[in-house]
């Protein structure tokens, strides 16, 4: 193999319109190039993971698709701002000496990563960056995150090798843009890429120890989230003013000690800068060792680093990029706004606790570590990003020597042209208010001991990619489609079978449908055929009770919606002190979940607990009402199932997620199920709805 060429490819031309140029850099789990659109005759970069060259040839197409779904997420981000490097095109190919692997086609930079500058920088002993500095910089790494998290996505891996420098980095026209963001991520969570790479003898991870939030170390903590963006940002900002690693430590139990420390936080005073007591305590909260001490998102931080410091120049903005002429224009973006089973189980306040992974693998630079899996060497994107160009940055094109193009590559290197374009060709994949879930796997149910027996057993599942929406639909939403006559009118009556006068006389005042004052409440009093009707007048569908389930936890068998802690009142709309005091005057006795008050009574606006997000984007997946599913009951079997839909008849309709008065913590985790009588109309549940991504 030429080290200069691992490939054998330089020359040719790849999906007949890029003709490979030179090598960039390698890993051991993908080879970057730099190619010539010749087309267009502009650079772009093209990263061929060919860590992946031994998945079996039955995963291959699984494989591609996984890819077309990512790199169209990464083309959905970058399209909302231009601090995010973008995607151009996705394919397979299959090198000379028989090699299939996946590959991406991105956008070229000329500059250095933060690494690069920061390395420089230690070796110069040059001072560390004042505040003004620090602040307009990374101000476009947060509009980035910004723009992931007001999407439910995080990135998980914000380090200065993932943040790449077009100009001085030290001018007002310095350009950042954040690498690492559609693939690595993605990958960490997907069950057929993982499969594959197992067969390898390789891992994909997710994080670099020096840049980890305790969650990442051990999931005792918390779940990880756009709060983990926030730790990892404030450690680069912080590095930056002190021009001191953030965390200490030579290996990753160390670096794991380091970052939950209780009486060492890495904030600028503690690495020796001088900042002021506001910018201090902006860092101390960001630093916080649990997640939800934290700030939830990057917006809600950096717009506090902005006023503590007063560079409030550097205000956000997502600059939307022109497919057609490359140009962009800014926008100002505001921070994002942040009756039932009559038995259950105890709470269960349960979290599980990730072993800190041993492995690790020395990189360049300035000896940065890299959480690995046995015999993997370095995982998802190896080179520090996606392009990594060496201390000297990558040489202008201009005066780079053109090498003397060569034939096309035949049938021994065949690859598939503009998939990428051809996944999305027309807008989104989803509609607006719904929330993209990519094609994977997980285990639906559970086998825990205080599982109920409808949960049991934990089997496989795979899902093909939909749409899901964000929100519970409301009582606005669902009165305008009945009053144009395309959806029955929602009930101002509770009923249920075996439900007593005082019930009736106690719940009925409860429905949202014809309140003004409760429109953006979720809906509820709806029978399952009515919450349906109201789905397909919006050329939508009910969710079914795997694809629910899927959205809610993912596939990293989460205890809940949005991670491991327990519930309380930030996280969703459930019964805490206000709910007791509503049953207490009602002369209906009910127990708390948590003792303080969430805002509530009963029902709450959608949306209004950002906390208790699931991972995936969706609002009030647990509390609030119960949501009906597509599927009628039935008991689980330990067979794997490919996009299950249920029996084809039955007697109840599953619900899912909880109310607003669910007083069991095991009612909010993602696999409890419960079902009622289709023709219900009740007071707790209400329904969202899915849809097949547009082709």
């Amino acid at each position: 193999m030429n080290d200069n060429d691992p490939l054998s490819i330089v020359g040719q031309t790849i999906a007949e319109k890029y003709r490979v140029e030179r090598l960039v850099g390698s890993g051991g789990f993908a080879v970057v190039y730099r190619a010539l659109h010749t087309i267009w005759n502009k650079p772009v970069a093209i990263k061929f993971f060919n860590g992946l060259s031994s998945a079996p040839v039955d995963q291959r197409e699984q494989l591609h698709q996984a890819f077309i779904q990512e790199g169209a997420l990464l083309t959905d981000l970058s399209s909302e701002t231009a601090a995010i490097v973008q995607a151009r095109d996705v394919g397979t190919f299959t090198s000379p000496d028989g090699r299939w692997m996946p590959y991406m086609v991105l956008e070229w930079l000329d500059g250095l990563t933060l690494e690069d500058v920061l390395v420089r920088e230690t070796r110069e002993r040059a001072p560390g960056w004042p505040i003004h500095e620090v602040v307009r910089l990374l101000a476009q790494a947060a509009t980035a995150l910004d723009v992931a998290h007001r999407k439910g996505i995080a990135h998980r891996d914000i380090k200065p090798a993932n943040l790449f420098i077009l100009g001085d980095p030290h001018s007002e026209s310095a350009t950042l843009k954040v690498l690492d963001f559609g693939v690595a991520k993605l990958m960490a969570d997907n069950t057929q890429l993982n499969a594959a790479l197992a067969m390898t003898g390789m891992s994909v991870t997710s994080f670099t120890p020096q840049y980890g939030a305790p969650e990442q170390f051990s999931r005792g903590y918390g779940a990880t989230g756009p709060w983990t963006d926030v730790f990892a940002l404030a450690l680069v900002a912080s590095e930056l003013l002190s021009g001191k690693p953030p965390l200490e430590g030579d290996d990753v139990v160390q670096l794991a000690f380091s970052s939950a420390h209780p009486e060492r936080r890495p904030t600028p005073r503690t690495l020796g800068a001088t900042v002021t007591d506001a910018v201090e305590a902006v860092f101390s909260r960001a630093f916080a060792i649990r997640p939800s001490d934290r700030y939830q998102h990057v917006a809600e931080f950096w717009e506090a680093l902005e006023e503590a410091s007063g560079e409030r120049r550097a205000r956000f903005t997502t600059q939307r990029v022109s497919r057609a002429t490359g140009a962009t224009d800014a926008t100002q973006v505001a921070p994002p706004n942040f009756g039932m089973p009559a038995a259950s189980p105890a709470p269960d306040r349960s979290t599980t606790v990730d072993a800190v992974t041993k492995a690790s693998a020395q990189g360049k630079g300035r000896g940065t570590l890299a959480v690995v899996g046995a015999g993997a060497a370095v995982a998802a994107l190896a080179l520090g990003g996606f392009f990594v160009f060496g201390r000297g940055g990558a040489t202008p094109a201009a005066t780079e020597p053109k090498p003397k193009p060569k034939p096309s590559v035949a049938a021994a290197a065949v690859a598939t042209p503009s998939a990428l374009e051809s996944a999305k060709p027309t807008g989104p994949a989803c509609p607006e208010r719904m929330n993209l879930i990519a094609a994977g796997q997980y285990f639906q149910g559970s086998d825990a001991k205080d599982a109920m027996a409808a949960e049991k057993p934990a089997h496989n599942v795979s899902l093909d990619s939909y749409c899901i929406d964000t929100y519970e639909v409301t009582a606005g939403e669902y009165k305008a489609c009945s009053d144009v006559g395309k959806c029955k009118r929602a009930a101002n009556d509770v009923d249920w079978p075996n439900i007593t006068p005082a019930e009736r006389k106690i719940y009925a005042p409860l429905c949202t449908a014809n309140d003004p004052e409760r429109k953006d409440h979720p809906i509820n009093c709806v029978t399952w055929e009515m919450a349906s009707l109201y789905c397909k007048a919006q050329s939508k569908r009910l969710p079914t009770e795997a694809e629910w389930e899927y959205a809610t936890r993912g596939p990293d068998g989460r205890v809940y919606p949005w991670g491991d802690e327990p519930p309380t009142e930030k996280h969703l709309n459930a019964c805490g002190s206000e709910c007791v005091a509503w049953g207490r005057a009602n002369k209906t006795p009910l127990e708390p979940l948590y003792e303080a008050d969430d805002g509530y009574p009963t029902t709450a606006p959608v949306g209004r607990f950002a906390a208790g997000r699931s991972r995936f984007g969706p609002h009030d997946v647990a509390g609030n009402v119960w949501e009906w599913v597509g599927d009628w009951m039935a008991d689980y079997t330990k067979e794997d199932k490919k996009n299950p839909t249920g029996p084809e008849t039955g007697t109840r309709r599953v619900i899912r997620g909880g109310a607003w008065n669910g007083s069991y913590a095991s009612w909010l985790r993602p696999s409890f199920r419960y079902a009622q009588d289709p023709n219900a109309t009740s007071h707790g549940i209400g329904f969202r709805c899915a849809s097949n991504p547009n082709p």
